[in-house]
């Protein structure tokens, strides 16, 4: 595993659009019918990686909780699945039903849209706002897998808790730091 952390995408970026396949609901999405009402929260992740597996519960207990608030949230894997078959979309499908993930979880199999996001690895979070331009890129929080930081997703939470109150977050965001995203040779 190679520790990675986030390119950090400019803040005013807008969301590359997007329509990938959802291993659960079994169809494509696009970014337009996933938009969120007061922001959309979009994140890389895979099913094998262990800073992924240390947050996972705690991003479906906040994706739950801020869903509620107007936000959406959507995971998208761009991993390569013939070299990493623990990611394939069948292994996806059953990792999301197996957490219950409560937000679409896309397969972005030519890894174009983990380019045009900038995503280096996983997880890696990205926030736009109710016009899709970027508010806030970076960490979940402080927990990592070596740590006994505890999941809650405080830096997450904080820029959208920001949104909610018409701010724009805060200017000082660390970068999320995970396994690099396995591309496709």
């Amino acid at each position: 595993m190679s520790l990675t952390p986030s390119s950090m995408l400019d803040l005013g970026t807008k969301a590359p659009d997007f329509a990938l396949f959802d291993v659960v609901r079994q169809k494509n999405q696009s970014l337009f019918e996933l938009k969120g009402e007061q922001g959309t929260v979009i994140f890389f992740i895979c099913n094998h990686c262990p800073y992924v597996k240390h947050i996972e519960k705690a991003i479906v207990d906040v994706a739950h909780s801020y869903s509620m608030k107007g936000f959406s949230f959507v995971a998208i894997n761009a991993n390569d699945a013939n070299a990493y078959p623990e990611d394939s979309p069948e292994k996806m499908r059953e990792t999301a039903m197996q957490l219950n993930f409560n937000f679409p979880y896309l397969f972005d199999e030519t890894q174009q849209v983990a380019k045009a996001y900038q995503a280096e690895c996983t997880p890696d979070f990205y926030v736009f706002d109710r016009n899709l331009n970027l508010v806030y890129r970076g960490q979940f929080d402080n927990a990592r897998p070596a740590n006994s930081n505890i999941a809650n997703g405080i830096d997450l939470t904080n820029a959208l808790d920001a949104l909610l109150q018409n701010e724009q977050p805060s200017r000082l965001q660390k970068p999320s730091i995970g396994c690099n995203i396995k591309w496709k040779k």
